[in-house]
């Protein structure tokens, strides 16, 4: 498909007004209508088709938005949309992806349990339901916003971690995360790729993720499946990762592969790829364990144990937050000296948290504008962004869905946050009262 023309003058809702000005006085086209155009898909919740026309007038969409929305997306059928639309706030979440990325923390004692485990076979239980885990999260249905390039995110009041993440590119969008208590450390480079198919988008995670178990030394490398958005238009929208995740042990060859759609099943293998523990479970609910033969069947005498289950959450919540993804936003748990760059200080983010869709969407575009001015005097003065927390490195690694570039943790943060909680100082700021700043440059017009 060809790129669109870029207008930098008109967000969405411009777009959209003139949209529904150009087609006002034409004949409305029903869902039913729409449903024969190629690349819209709409599938239920459960899986099935059948009920399509049907299921294509739910969802969260006012019928003149879906159509309208339908009209100007058709041309990116087949695109890499990762920074290239822009989207209404009302359909985001008040968290972006570099805090989505500390959700991964919440059941983070399962990593601790895998660094004091002996068995080789149950580490990999372990650390492979600390994976899963997130998944609960994952399927909420509303969209992160897009880091600012610079942009960071910190915590440090949970299960002993310290936690940092920063945006480290902006073309390609890049993150890089770190995290580490007593008994793990965890470090991740991310560069999502999507593939928008009309009424769905294909999510793929390059990106590598490493787990290193302090005691032994041992290295885990994850590679999670790919996710799938259904019904972004059309229906009531749903989230699906199909496909296998692997945990593998690098130093052992060990490894654990889980794979289905809700309810998941694997095994744990020796590196001669023998099953020697059979997992089963539910992504969003439970992981369970139990030791099997060489033929993957249990052994006697033993019983299926869970391992994880996840945790209670907060009834009819808005955004279907977990108490650990409120935890995540809020400013009461912020850590002392809280970076300017954090992402819990964006005025987008909070005024939809708050409510105020208008705002919001007002503040997103003040945003975004500031970071293309930023960008034009970078490249005006031939600069190059460096990130603070973490540096560039050499080492290229494929993936499934690509190459990678990978940032490595540089310290930093870490020797940053020893001596701001070392100080004997008394911070008086209010951190409400700090003003969002991932900025390179001081003040620049936005003309």
């Amino acid at each position: 498909m060809g790129s669109p023309k870029k207008n930098q003058n008109k967000g969405f809702f411009a777009a959209m007004t003139s949209g529904i000005s150009m087609f006002g006085n034409a004949i409305h086209r029903s869902v039913n209508g729409l449903l024969g155009y190629e690349g819209l898909e709409v599938i239920n919740p459960e899986g099935g088709k059948e009920d399509a026309e049907e299921e294509a007038h739910k969802g969260r969409w006012r019928q003149e938005d879906r159509d309208s929305y339908w009209k100007m997306m058709q041309k990116y059928i087949g695109s890499d949309v990762t920074s290239m639309v822009t989207l209404p706030v009302l359909i985001f979440e008040p968290m972006t992806m570099i805090q989505k990325m500390a959700e991964l923390m919440e059941y983070s004692h399962l990593l601790d349990k895998a660094d004091e485990c002996e068995d080789p076979y149950m580490r990999l239980v372990y650390a492979t339901s600390w994976a899963i885990s997130v998944y609960y999260a994952y399927q909420r249905t509303w969209k992160p916003f897009n880091p600012i390039l610079g942009e960071t995110y910190e915590l440090t009041n949970h299960g002993g971690i310290t936690f940092i993440s920063e945006q480290v590119s902006h073309h390609p969008p890049m993150s890089a995360g770190h995290a580490e208590n007593e008994h793990f450390a965890y470090d991740v480079t991310s560069k999502l790729k999507t593939k928008f198919l009309g009424n769905s988008l294909d999510v793929y995670p390059v990106g590598r993720t490493r787990v290193t178990l302090k005691r032994d030394g041992v290295v885990l490398d994850l590679v999670p499946p790919p996710t799938k958005v259904n019904n972004l238009i059309f229906g009531r929208t749903w989230v699906d990762s199909p496909g296998e995740m692997i945990m593998t042990n690098l130093a052992t060859g060990d490894k654990a592969v889980l794979a289905g759609r809700y309810e998941v099943d694997g095994y744990v293998y020796n590196a001669a790829e023998e099953p020697k523990i059979l997992m089963t479970g539910k992504w969003n609910e439970s992981m369970s364990y139990q030791p099997c033969d060489m033929e993957g069947e249990p052994l006697p005498g033993t019983e299926l144990k869970e391992v994880w289950h996840v945790a209670p959450v907060p009834e009819n919540d808005k955004f279907q937050y977990t108490y650990f993804a409120h935890k995540l936003n809020s400013l009461e748990t912020a850590p002392k000296k809280l970076l300017a760059s954090d992402s819990r200080l964006r005025p987008d983010r909070y005024a939809l948290e708050k409510g105020d869709i208008s705002k919001a969407g007002a503040e997103k575009s003040s945003l975004e504008e500031r970071q293309r001015a930023e960008k034009r005097n970078r490249e005006a003065q031939g600069h190059n962004f460096a990130p603070r927390w973490f540096d560039l490195t050499d080492e290229v690694t494929p993936t499934p869905w690509g190459d990678l570039e990978v940032y490595q943790y540089n310290g930093k943060y870490s020797e940053h946050r020893a001596a701001v909680d070392s100080s004997d100082s008394i911070d008086e700021t209010d951190v409400r009262s700090v003003d969002f700043n991932p900025w390179q440059y001081g003040n620049l017009s936005t003309e």
